[in-house]
């Protein structure tokens, strides 16, 4: 089984609000708009939502997983059909997880395009200082997955 951090026990209660201000649409941390990420569950096949941050790189869409083994990166692993919703709208997309080496150029880029994440990676103890280095070297312990549009 692959690695797994166990989260904090504030992120529950602090995912519910970052979920209700992203269906806002509004920017929450500085021009970060968080979006709603919702896949099936792996076991139950319902729905399961979570706030993400995606970031842009030429063109194209990410989000990096903050934890190993985090419940909705296992449910898109297991069922990569999904939908992120900002505020009103919502589209559907296929997330495609990228391999150890494309994700180590985004994950690099990580801390200067979510800023945010650096704080929660750190609490995580995934990484010291914030420094890309470290980032790149999360690869293939943090998922990192493209979202394409859904066929």
């Amino acid at each position: 089984m692959a690695e797994r951090i166990k989260p904090p026990r504030w992120l529950k209660p602090m995912n519910k609000v970052l979920m209700a201000a992203a269906r806002t649409g509004l920017p929450i941390f500085g021009k970060e708009r968080p979006v709603v990420l919702t896949v099936l569950g792996r076991k139950t096949g319902k729905p399961r939502s979570t706030p993400i941050t995606p970031m842009e790189v030429n063109g194209q869409r990410y989000v990096v997983g903050g934890f190993p083994g985090a419940d909705w990166v296992r449910n898109a692993q297991a069922n990569p059909e999904a939908q992120l919703t900002r505020g009103r709208q919502t589209e559907r997309v296929r997330m495609v997880e990228l391999s150890v080496e494309e994700a180590r150029p985004l994950l690099r880029q990580f801390p200067t395009l979510v800023p945010t994440g650096v704080g929660f990676m750190k609490g995580a103890g995934l990484i010291t200082e914030g420094r890309p280095e470290e980032f790149e070297a999360l690869a293939g312990r943090c998922s990192v997955f493209r979202f394409d549009p859904a066929d």
